[in-house]
C-alpha cells in the first residue's frame, strides 16, 4: 500500500465576513462538502522539541480521526506559500490513540479548536475556519490555482498570512497577555479578540524562517 505522503502547499487570508466569502467561493463553482466542528491535540516529546524542528504530531477529530505528521519539506520552503511535508493516517479510537502516543513517550502540549466549512474546486481544496480569535480562508493546491483563486476570490495577495493557527495564536497571546494554552472556545469566552489589531503583524511576519512555518 502507498504511504499517504504528500508536500502541501498553501495560503491563509482573514476573513471579515464568512457569508459573502461563501457567496464568493460558490460562485466560482466549488462543490460545498459540508462543516464540521474540531478538536485538535498537539503532542510534544519529552524535550520538547519537535516544534522546535517545525515538526507537529497531531490528532484530529471532527468527522473523522486522524494521526498527522508534519515536517519541513525537502529542500526548505519559499516565501510566497506555506510549504510542509504531510503524513496522514486515519485511526477508529480517539482515546486509544491518545493512549497509544503517551505510551510511546509522547505528551499532549496543546489543544485548539475550529468550525471548518470545506469546498472543493478541482484539485483545489478551499476551507473557512472559524478560529475562537477569528475567521480565515485557506487554499491548498497547486501554486498557479492558489494565486489564480485568490485573485477570483478578490483577496489582496500581500495580505496571504504562511502562519499557522498555533503560531497566530502567540502572537495574540503575547500581545494580550493571555493566561492560558489551549485555543477553545470556551477559553476566549472570558478574553474576547480583535483580531484585526494584529493583522499588520501577521502580514509583516510573512518573510518567517523556513522552519517556523511548517506547522
Amino acid at each position: 500500500m502507498p504511504i499517504n505522503d504528500s508536500i502541501e502547499i498553501e495560503v491563509k487570508f482573514h476573513v471579515p465576513d464568512p457569508g459573502l466569502m461563501r457567496d464568493r467561493i460558490l460562485a466560482t463553482g466549488a462543490t460545498f462538502c459540508g462543516r464540521h466542528f474540531e478538536t485538535n491535540i498537539r503532542f510534544e516529546n519529552k524535550t520538547r522539541s519537535l516544534r522546535d524542528q517545525g515538526i507537529l504530531l497531531r490528532l484530529r477529530k471532527d468527522n473523522q480521526i486522524r494521526l498527522t505528521f508534519k515536517s519541513p519539506p525537502p529542500g526548505g520552503g519559499e516565501k510566497d506559500f506555506k510549504m510542509h511535508r504531510e503524513l496522514e493516517v486515519q485511526v477508529d479510537d480517539f482515546d486509544t490513540t491518545v493512549a497509544i502516543l503517551e505510551g510511546l513517550g509522547f505528551q499532549q502540549e496543546q489543544t485548539y479548536e475550529k468550525w471548518r466549512e470545506t469546498f472543493h474546486l478541482g484539485d483545489t481544496e478551499i476551507l473557512i475556519d472559524t478560529m475562537p480569535y477569528g475567521k480565515f480562508l485557506e487554499i491548498e493546491g497547486e501554486k498557479s490555482s492558489i494565486r489564480d483563486l485568490a485573485k477570483r476570490l478578490h483577496m489582496r495577495w500581500e495580505e496571504r498570512i504562511l502562519l499557522n493557527y498555533l503560531e497566530i495564536f502567540e502572537i495574540i497571546r503575547r500581545e494580550e497577555k493571555l493566561p492560558f494554552n489551549d485555543i477553545t472556545f470556551e477559553n476566549f469566552k472570558g478574553h474576547p479578540v480583535d483580531i484585526r489589531k494584529y493583522l499588520h503583524l501577521l502580514y509583516r511576519l510573512n518573510g518567517l524562517l523556513p522552519e517556523q512555518q511548517f506547522l
